[in-house]
Protein backbone atom coordinates (compact mmCIF):
# COMPACT_ATOMS: atom_id res chain seq x y z
CA UNK A 1 0.00 0.00 0.00
CA UNK A 2 1.11 3.29 -0.99
CA UNK A 3 0.61 7.10 0.23
CA UNK A 4 1.81 10.61 -0.63
CA UNK A 5 4.47 11.92 1.83
CA UNK A 6 7.16 14.48 1.85
CA UNK A 7 10.56 14.09 1.50
CA UNK A 8 11.37 15.31 4.85
CA UNK A 9 8.72 12.57 6.14
CA UNK A 10 10.38 9.40 3.57
CA UNK A 11 13.94 10.13 4.98
CA UNK A 12 12.90 9.92 8.69
CA UNK A 13 11.32 6.62 8.01
CA UNK A 14 13.93 5.40 6.55
CA UNK A 15 16.26 5.92 9.45
CA UNK A 16 14.27 4.94 11.60
CA UNK A 17 13.18 1.59 10.17
CA UNK A 18 17.04 1.08 9.89
CA UNK A 19 17.34 2.11 13.42
CA UNK A 20 14.60 -0.30 14.33
CA UNK A 21 16.00 -3.07 12.43
CA UNK A 22 19.54 -2.84 13.22
CA UNK A 23 20.43 -1.57 16.87
CA UNK A 24 23.80 0.11 15.67
CA UNK A 25 22.64 2.37 13.95
CA UNK A 26 22.32 6.06 15.47
CA UNK A 27 21.57 9.13 14.05
CA UNK A 28 24.07 12.33 15.46
CA UNK A 29 24.31 15.74 14.44
CA UNK A 30 23.36 19.89 15.15
CA UNK A 31 19.88 20.06 16.53
CA UNK A 32 18.75 16.65 15.35
CA UNK A 33 17.56 15.48 18.58
CA UNK A 34 15.87 17.97 20.99
CA UNK A 35 14.87 20.30 18.43
CA UNK A 36 13.90 17.77 16.03
CA UNK A 37 16.15 18.45 13.04
CA UNK A 38 17.15 22.03 11.86
CA UNK A 39 14.70 20.67 8.61
CA UNK A 40 12.05 18.44 11.14
CA UNK A 41 13.91 15.06 9.60
CA UNK A 42 14.03 13.67 12.54
CA UNK A 43 11.15 14.95 14.21
CA UNK A 44 9.99 12.02 16.70
CA UNK A 45 12.97 10.61 16.88
CA UNK A 46 14.36 11.34 20.11
CA UNK A 47 10.93 10.25 21.66
CA UNK A 48 11.28 6.67 20.01
CA UNK A 49 15.24 5.72 20.11
CA UNK A 50 16.42 7.84 23.03
CA UNK A 51 19.54 9.87 23.54
CA UNK A 52 22.25 7.67 23.36
CA UNK A 53 21.07 6.61 19.53
CA UNK A 54 19.65 10.34 18.44
CA UNK A 55 22.54 12.51 19.55
CA UNK A 56 22.52 16.43 19.69
CA UNK A 57 26.26 17.18 19.01
CA UNK A 58 28.02 20.67 19.66
CA UNK A 59 28.48 22.96 16.34
CA UNK A 60 32.06 20.99 15.40
CA UNK A 61 31.49 19.40 12.36
CA UNK A 62 34.86 17.89 12.35
CA UNK A 63 35.38 16.97 15.53
CA UNK A 64 31.21 15.22 15.62
CA UNK A 65 32.46 13.90 11.89
CA UNK A 66 35.65 11.59 13.40
CA UNK A 67 33.99 10.56 15.97
CA UNK A 68 31.09 9.23 13.54
CA UNK A 69 34.13 7.54 11.88
CA UNK A 70 35.56 6.33 14.64
CA UNK A 71 32.18 4.53 15.39
CA UNK A 72 32.32 3.12 12.16
CA UNK A 73 35.29 1.60 12.66
CA UNK A 74 34.69 -0.26 15.64
CA UNK A 75 31.14 -1.44 14.28
CA UNK A 76 28.57 0.68 14.74
CA UNK A 77 27.09 2.37 11.27
CA UNK A 78 26.06 6.15 12.54
CA UNK A 79 24.27 8.56 10.11
CA UNK A 80 25.74 12.02 10.60
CA UNK A 81 23.61 14.75 9.62
CA UNK A 82 24.99 18.13 8.54
CA UNK A 83 22.77 21.01 8.69
CA UNK A 84 24.37 22.07 5.67
CA UNK A 85 27.31 20.64 3.05
CA UNK A 86 28.60 23.64 3.07
CA UNK A 87 29.39 23.12 6.93
CA UNK A 88 30.60 20.07 6.10
CA UNK A 89 33.98 21.61 4.13
CA UNK A 90 35.17 22.01 8.02
CA UNK A 91 34.92 17.66 8.33
CA UNK A 92 36.61 16.78 4.95
CA UNK A 93 39.82 15.91 6.66
CA UNK A 94 37.66 13.30 8.13
CA UNK A 95 35.12 11.91 5.30
CA UNK A 96 38.27 12.53 2.51
CA UNK A 97 41.45 11.49 4.32
CA UNK A 98 39.94 9.28 6.92
CA UNK A 99 36.18 7.15 5.65
CA UNK A 100 36.77 7.33 2.52
CA UNK A 101 40.87 5.65 2.89
CA UNK A 102 39.83 3.16 5.49
CA UNK A 103 39.69 0.00 3.99
CA UNK A 104 42.43 0.77 1.62
CA UNK A 105 44.66 2.12 4.59
CA UNK A 106 43.75 -1.01 6.66
CA UNK A 107 44.47 -3.46 3.86
CA UNK A 108 40.58 -4.31 4.04
CA UNK A 109 41.06 -5.05 7.77
CA UNK A 110 38.59 -2.07 8.59
CA UNK A 111 35.78 -0.89 6.56
CA UNK A 112 33.99 2.34 7.53
CA UNK A 113 30.11 2.03 7.14
CA UNK A 114 29.32 5.70 7.56
CA UNK A 115 26.53 7.88 6.28
CA UNK A 116 27.12 11.45 5.79
CA UNK A 117 23.74 13.40 4.69
CA UNK A 118 22.35 17.08 4.96
CA UNK A 119 21.22 19.54 1.98
CA UNK A 120 23.62 21.05 -0.55
CA UNK A 121 22.90 23.60 -3.59
CA UNK A 122 21.41 26.68 -3.55
CA UNK A 123 18.59 26.99 -1.36
CA UNK A 124 17.42 31.19 -2.47
CA UNK A 125 18.86 33.96 -0.97
CA UNK A 126 21.62 32.38 1.11
CA UNK A 127 24.29 34.01 -0.76
CA UNK A 128 27.53 32.53 -1.52
CA UNK A 129 28.98 30.38 1.35
CA UNK A 130 25.37 28.20 1.96
CA UNK A 131 25.05 27.85 -1.98
CA UNK A 132 27.76 25.42 -2.83
CA UNK A 133 27.04 22.15 -4.63
CA UNK A 134 28.81 19.50 -3.07
CA UNK A 135 28.24 16.25 -5.37
CA UNK A 136 31.42 16.40 -7.87
CA UNK A 137 33.48 17.53 -4.86
CA UNK A 138 32.77 14.00 -2.93
CA UNK A 139 32.60 12.10 -5.99
CA UNK A 140 35.82 12.85 -7.02
CA UNK A 141 37.39 10.96 -4.37
CA UNK A 142 37.78 7.42 -4.64
CA UNK A 143 36.29 5.25 -1.44
CA UNK A 144 33.07 7.50 -1.28
CA UNK A 145 29.57 6.89 -2.87
CA UNK A 146 27.32 9.44 -3.42
CA UNK A 147 23.89 9.69 -3.71
CA UNK A 148 21.95 12.93 -4.82
CA UNK A 149 17.86 13.11 -5.24
CA UNK A 150 14.79 14.39 -4.16
CA UNK A 151 12.43 12.21 -5.29
CA UNK A 152 10.65 10.95 -2.11
CA UNK A 153 10.62 7.17 -3.01
CA UNK A 154 13.94 7.33 -4.39
CA UNK A 155 15.25 8.77 -0.73
CA UNK A 156 14.13 6.73 1.49
CA UNK A 157 15.51 3.63 -0.84
CA UNK A 158 18.44 4.66 -1.15
CA UNK A 159 18.97 5.85 2.33
CA UNK A 160 18.40 2.29 3.99
CA UNK A 161 20.63 1.12 0.91
CA UNK A 162 23.37 3.38 2.13
CA UNK A 163 22.77 2.48 5.69
CA UNK A 164 23.58 -0.88 4.94
CA UNK A 165 26.52 -0.26 2.82
CA UNK A 166 29.90 -1.22 4.10
CA UNK A 167 31.31 2.16 2.64
CA UNK A 168 31.24 5.39 3.21
CA UNK A 169 28.53 6.86 1.47
CA UNK A 170 27.53 10.79 0.75
CA UNK A 171 23.91 11.62 0.82
CA UNK A 172 22.86 15.55 -0.74
CA UNK A 173 19.31 16.18 0.24
CA UNK A 174 17.37 19.71 -1.18
CA UNK A 175 16.94 22.47 1.61
CA UNK A 176 14.07 24.28 -0.84
CA UNK A 177 12.91 20.58 -1.41
CA UNK A 178 12.01 18.84 2.15
CA UNK A 179 8.30 19.68 1.64
CA UNK A 180 8.21 17.88 -2.08
CA UNK A 181 5.86 14.95 -2.34
CA UNK A 182 5.84 11.72 -3.40
CA UNK A 183 4.52 8.38 -3.75
CA UNK A 184 5.94 6.06 -0.80
CA UNK A 185 4.94 2.12 -0.12
CA UNK A 186 4.37 1.44 3.32
CA UNK A 187 6.11 -1.70 3.28
CA UNK A 188 9.97 -2.86 2.99
CA UNK A 189 11.67 -1.82 0.23
CA UNK A 190 15.31 -0.86 -0.98
CA UNK A 191 16.74 1.08 -3.86
CA UNK A 192 19.88 0.01 -5.53
CA UNK A 193 22.73 2.55 -5.52
CA UNK A 194 24.12 3.23 -8.80
CA UNK A 195 21.50 3.08 -11.19
CA UNK A 196 19.51 5.73 -12.62
CA UNK A 197 16.03 6.30 -13.72
CA UNK A 198 14.49 7.60 -16.67
CA UNK A 199 11.85 9.75 -15.63
CA UNK A 200 10.23 10.52 -19.10
CA UNK A 201 10.34 8.77 -21.93
CA UNK A 202 11.78 10.72 -25.48
CA UNK A 203 13.28 9.98 -28.92
CA UNK A 204 14.88 13.86 -29.92
CA UNK A 205 17.51 15.08 -27.31
CA UNK A 206 18.61 13.18 -24.10
CA UNK A 207 18.59 15.08 -21.30
CA UNK A 208 20.42 14.11 -17.57
CA UNK A 209 20.28 15.99 -14.17
CA UNK A 210 20.33 14.85 -10.51
CA UNK A 211 18.36 16.69 -7.52
CA UNK A 212 15.86 19.13 -7.83
CA UNK A 213 17.24 20.76 -11.28
CA UNK A 214 15.60 16.71 -12.33
CA UNK A 215 12.32 19.15 -12.10
CA UNK A 216 14.00 21.92 -13.72
CA UNK A 217 14.64 19.21 -16.39
CA UNK A 218 11.06 17.98 -16.97
CA UNK A 219 9.13 21.49 -16.94
CA UNK A 220 11.44 22.00 -19.95
CA UNK A 221 10.89 19.00 -21.54
CA UNK A 222 6.91 20.02 -21.19
CA UNK A 223 7.76 22.78 -23.10
CA UNK A 224 9.82 21.58 -25.66
CA UNK A 225 7.18 18.49 -26.80
CA UNK A 226 4.71 21.87 -27.73
CA UNK A 227 7.28 22.80 -29.61
CA UNK A 228 7.96 19.08 -31.81
CA UNK A 229 11.13 18.15 -29.20
CA UNK A 230 11.00 15.15 -27.81
CA UNK A 231 12.68 14.95 -24.86
CA UNK A 232 14.15 12.09 -22.23
CA UNK A 233 15.14 12.98 -19.38
CA UNK A 234 17.04 10.96 -16.89
CA UNK A 235 17.36 11.22 -13.03
CA UNK A 236 21.22 10.16 -12.13
CA UNK A 237 20.21 9.87 -8.40
CA UNK A 238 23.38 8.16 -7.65
CA UNK A 239 26.62 10.49 -8.80
CA UNK A 240 29.18 7.95 -7.88
CA UNK A 241 28.79 4.89 -8.88
CA UNK A 242 27.44 6.22 -12.17
CA UNK A 243 24.77 4.49 -14.43
CA UNK A 244 26.79 5.35 -17.82
CA UNK A 245 25.01 2.24 -19.61
CA UNK A 246 21.57 4.01 -19.07
CA UNK A 247 22.98 7.40 -20.58
CA UNK A 248 24.69 5.83 -23.37
CA UNK A 249 21.60 3.62 -24.42
CA UNK A 250 19.63 6.25 -24.22
CA UNK A 251 21.89 8.50 -26.67
CA UNK A 252 22.06 5.89 -28.92
CA UNK A 253 18.11 6.71 -29.16
CA UNK A 254 18.05 10.19 -28.92
CA UNK A 255 21.32 10.94 -30.79
CA UNK A 256 21.74 13.99 -28.99
CA UNK A 257 22.57 15.06 -25.31
CA UNK A 258 21.84 17.80 -22.69
CA UNK A 259 23.44 17.61 -19.05
CA UNK A 260 22.19 20.26 -16.22
CA UNK A 261 24.38 20.56 -13.38
CA UNK A 262 23.57 22.97 -10.40
CA UNK A 263 27.06 23.13 -9.89
CA UNK A 264 29.95 24.99 -11.81
CA UNK A 265 30.90 23.92 -15.21
CA UNK A 266 34.77 23.79 -14.79
CA UNK A 267 35.81 20.07 -13.52
CA UNK A 268 31.97 18.86 -12.57
CA UNK A 269 29.26 16.23 -12.93
CA UNK A 270 28.31 17.78 -16.19
CA UNK A 271 32.13 17.25 -17.25
CA UNK A 272 32.52 14.02 -16.50
CA UNK A 273 29.32 12.61 -17.97
CA UNK A 274 30.08 14.07 -21.24
CA UNK A 275 33.74 12.97 -21.44
CA UNK A 276 32.11 9.75 -20.22
CA UNK A 277 29.54 9.81 -23.25
CA UNK A 278 32.13 11.37 -25.83
CA UNK A 279 34.18 7.79 -25.20
CA UNK A 280 31.53 5.64 -25.17
CA UNK A 281 28.84 6.79 -27.65
CA UNK A 282 31.26 9.20 -29.94
CA UNK A 283 29.62 7.42 -32.86
CA UNK A 284 26.10 8.27 -31.89
CA UNK A 285 26.15 11.47 -31.35
CA UNK A 286 24.69 14.06 -34.50
CA UNK A 287 25.49 16.95 -32.47
CA UNK A 288 28.03 18.78 -29.61
CA UNK A 289 27.24 18.09 -26.12
CA UNK A 290 25.35 20.88 -24.57
CA UNK A 291 25.45 21.76 -20.58
CA UNK A 292 23.62 24.05 -18.49
CA UNK A 293 25.13 24.99 -15.23
CA UNK A 294 25.25 27.46 -13.08
CA UNK A 295 27.46 30.19 -13.85
CA UNK A 296 31.18 30.28 -12.90
CA UNK A 297 31.28 32.65 -10.24
CA UNK A 298 30.18 32.74 -6.37
CA UNK A 299 26.39 32.83 -5.93
CA UNK A 300 25.10 36.36 -6.13
CA UNK A 301 22.51 37.70 -3.34
CA UNK A 302 20.52 39.39 -5.07
CA UNK A 303 17.11 37.86 -6.05
CA UNK A 304 17.66 38.49 -9.69
CA UNK A 305 21.04 37.47 -10.05
CA UNK A 306 20.16 34.11 -8.26
CA UNK A 307 17.38 33.70 -10.96
CA UNK A 308 20.35 34.36 -13.83
CA UNK A 309 22.83 32.22 -11.84
CA UNK A 310 20.88 28.81 -11.49
CA UNK A 311 19.49 26.74 -14.77
CA UNK A 312 16.01 27.25 -15.64
CA UNK A 313 13.74 25.72 -18.47
CA UNK A 314 14.86 28.42 -20.21
CA UNK A 315 18.23 27.64 -20.85
CA UNK A 316 17.75 23.87 -21.24
CA UNK A 317 15.43 24.66 -24.17
CA UNK A 318 17.54 27.26 -25.68
CA UNK A 319 20.04 23.88 -25.46
CA UNK A 320 17.93 21.91 -26.89
CA UNK A 321 17.14 23.85 -29.89
CA UNK A 322 20.69 24.53 -31.03
CA UNK A 323 21.63 20.96 -31.12
CA UNK A 324 18.50 19.91 -32.83
CA UNK A 325 19.28 21.73 -35.89
CA UNK A 326 22.74 20.34 -36.26
CA UNK A 327 22.32 17.54 -38.64
CA UNK A 328 18.34 17.38 -38.73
Amino acid sequence: MSREIALRDALREGMSEEMRRDETVFLMGEEVAEYNGAYKVSKGMLDEFGPRRVIDTPISELGFAGIGVGAAMNGLRPIVEFMTWNFAVLAFDQIVNNAAKTLSQSASQFQCPIVFRGPSGAAGQLAQQHSQTFESWMANVPGLKVISCIDPYDAKGLLKSAIRDDDPVCIMESELLYGHKGIVPEEEYLVPIGVAAVRRRGSDVTIVSFNKQVLTCLNAADELEKEGISAEVIDLRTIRPLDLDTIVESVKKTNRLIVVDESWPFAGVSAEVTFQVQKHAFDYLDAPIARVNSADTSLPYAAPFVEAYLPNPEKIIKAAKEISYINS
